[in-house]
């Protein structure tokens, strides 16, 4: 696989540069329903075909990725987690500190 088929897989999945694995698979499940041959709608074979190399191609990729569970990225996920960091405990937001046990 090389970068260029990773982004053509985006492009038929009409997905952005970042997508979770949910997402892939729930577009996934959207275009195979849309255009499956069965469905007697006309549709081509082969963007099926294309539908299912992608979603392999996407997958492939997902399966070789490397998470990364730094401090830093957990903020990028959870951007509510990096105000209540900085702010939490700040009593000119209401924070109070830790709650001690």
């Amino acid at each position: 696989m090389d970068f260029e088929e990773l982004r053509q897989a985006l492009i038929i999945f009409n997905l952005s540069e970042r997508a979770s694995l949910e997402e892939i698979k729930d577009r996934y499940r959207e275009l195979v329903k849309r255009h499956h041959p069965d469905r007697e709608t006309g549709e081509d074979s082969e963007r099926i075909r294309a539908i299912t190399a992608a979603y392999r191609t996407l997958r492939k990729y997902c399966g070789q990725y490397r998470y990364c569970f730094s401090r830093e990225e957990f903020y990028e996920q959870y951007p509510v987690e990096r105000l209540r960091a900085q702010f939490g405990y700040d009593p000119l937001w209401g924070g109070r500190g830790p709650e001690k046990e």
